[in-house]
């Protein structure tokens, strides 16, 4: 039988000026993101749907979730295989486009990671270990968009 996890989050907004939503430019899109046990995430819409650049957005969010998704699996994957991973950073890419009736989706999302290996005999194999995390991830198995993967992969000291 499949297990099911639950995930609990609370978003407050705390954009209201005094007037709430009495119009478009009345409110402020600020609100945090908690979780018991956890520190809260400030966050707002994108800049240019009136958000504040300073704190984090959804797409920005779900950008993270799907490289932080892929880098936890990859690490996994590595482990198991005896890839022994000593530096690990991705620089991901996401693109959403924006449709005439005011909505938009995402179209894709691009991760980049940057690999380091302890040894050359394991580039290939860590290289390879890439397109099983992707297969792997949840949060990529869920969304309806490519998530594509640019990986480069070195050894250390090299």
């Amino acid at each position: 039988m499949p297990r099911t996890h639950h995930y609990d989050v609370t978003i407050t907004w705390t954009g209201n000026r005094g007037t709430g939503t009495s119009g478009y430019r009345a409110f402020d899109r600020d609100h945090e993101i908690t979780a018991p046990g956890l520190p809260p995430i400030p966050g707002s819409s994108d800049p240019a749907f009136r958000g504040d650049p300073s704190r984090w957005n959804p797409e920005q969010g779900l950008t993270a979730s799907l490289s932080q998704c892929h880098m936890l699996w990859y690490l996994h994957l590595c482990a198991v295989a005896g890839v022994v991973v000593t530096d690990y950073k991705d620089e991901a890419h996401g693109t959403m486009a924006e449709t005439p009736d005011g909505g938009g989706h995402f179209t894709e999302v691009v991760l980049r990671p940057r690999v380091t290996v302890a040894s050359p005999e394991m580039i290939a194999k860590a290289t390879d270990l890439h397109a099983a995390a992707n297969e792997k991830c949840f949060i990529a198995r869920s969304v309806n968009f490519p998530v594509r993967h640019e990986p480069v992969v070195g050894v250390a000291g090299g």
